[in-house]
């Protein structure tokens, strides 16, 4: 279930308009040429992406909510019986990639840049909660120019708690979208939202941390 803001849906082109499928695409790409199985759960009314991958139809579902926060994502997690999802016919997911936090970065919202690690930390206690069996991924977020340092100490924050889960034994996990990514040629014309080259980039990077548990 890749789950997060507008970069989880695929906005780029300065965020009007879209890279269809966004970062799935590179990674279903990757699945079908490693010959693995792998499929998108989500609110269908935001499927998007093209018809086909790699000759295989694409699965177009994803929970990616254009502009939200930290908190926002909490709110749908926290009222849904994610243990049986909230969109009929779809399979409860076996892993969770979770990017958020640029919202929060960019202050949007009325809640403290400096707590935004505190509610990355309840958000990901309650998808534990709702999911216990399936591996939670969550990003370090890539980069956002304009607040370049909020976004350094944010990331900066996100081990400890990933660690700290883990070393109970959670089911959790951590990728780092930062480190090379570059905004030079990776980010799009808003310098918030990635190109193609930077969903292709976070692609791969989400491959690399869940290849090994695909069938």
């Amino acid at each position: 279930m890749p789950l997060g803001d507008s970069i989880t849906f695929g906005l780029c082109n300065g965020g009007s308009t879209g890279c269809p499928g966004g970062y799935r695409v590179e990674l279903f790409t990757d699945a079908v040429n490693d010959k693995k199985n792998i499929t998108f759960v989500g609110d269908p009314t935001l499927a998007n992406g093209p018809k086909t991958v790699a000759g295989v139809a694409f699965p177009p579902n994803n929970v990616g909510h254009s502009g939200w926060t930290i908190t926002q994502i909490t709110q749908i997690v926290t009222m849904t019986p994610m243990s049986a999802l909230m969109w009929s016919g779809q399979p409860t997911p076996n892993i969770v990639l979770l990017h958020i936090g640029t919202n929060d970065i960019d202050g949007i919202g009325t809640e403290p840049q400096s707590s935004a690690p505190t509610r990355l930390g309840t958000l990901i206690d309650d998808i534990i909660q709702r999911l216990p069996d399936a591996l939670l991924v969550v990003a370090q977020i890539v980069p956002y120019p304009s607040n370049a340092s909020g976004v350094m100490t944010y990331n900066a924050a996100i081990p400890a708690l990933i660690q700290d889960r883990a070393s109970q034994g959670k089911h959790i996990v951590m990728v780092d979208m930062f480190t090379g990514f570059d905004v030079k040629t990776m980010l799009g014309t808003d310098n918030v939202h990635p190109n193609l080259a930077g969903y292709v980039f976070m692609g791969d990077k989400w491959y690399g941390a869940i290849k090994s548990v695909l069938p």
